[in-house]
């Protein structure tokens, strides 16, 4: 998957290193080697904003995801690769959560990063039995990563 990162915050190589890793895997599972992401790491500050701007919802979030497919941009002709869309993680929120769930910041983030793919490949978890659904897809991306609880 040709994925671009975008940090708007310090990260170690490490963390970068394994998104790629994590977006090329999960794009093997799913069909879409040829897709284009891209993954923005900003803090709360940031991802508050984006919130409020894009959902209504006045507070910070771990993870946003902006499906292409859902959007009401144009399509693209031509283009060689299917454009997914963007997922915006707050490296700061990510920091509390593993602290919180006692695991390495690199599973947490890694684990915002499934979760927000999961969510421009078309799952959801309003209902009850869409997130049981996406629970069961998290936890089987995540045992193909490798990463689990610490």
């Amino acid at each position: 998957m040709n994925t671009i990162i975008n940090s708007e915050v310090a990260v170690e190589s490490k963390i970068t290193a394994e998104i790629l890793r994590a977006a090329d895997v999960i794009g093997k599972i799913y069909g879409v080697e040829n897709a284009e992401l891209s993954i923005t790491l900003t803090d709360d500050e940031n991802i508050h904003a984006l919130n409020k701007k894009y959902r209504g919802i006045d507070r910070s979030t771990d993870v946003l995801s902006f499906a292409f497919r859902e959007s009401d941009e144009p399509e693209i002709i031509g283009g060689e690769n299917e454009m997914l869309g963007d997922i915006i993680i707050s490296i700061e929120r990510a920091k509390i959560q593993a602290a919180d769930f006692g695991h390495s910041l690199l599973r947490e983030i890694i684990f915002l990063e499934v979760h927000g793919l999961l969510h421009l490949l078309g799952y959801d978890h309003i209902e009850e039995a869409d997130r049981i659904e996406m629970e069961t897809e998290q936890d089987f991306v995540m045992a193909e990563l490798g990463i689990g609880r610490d």
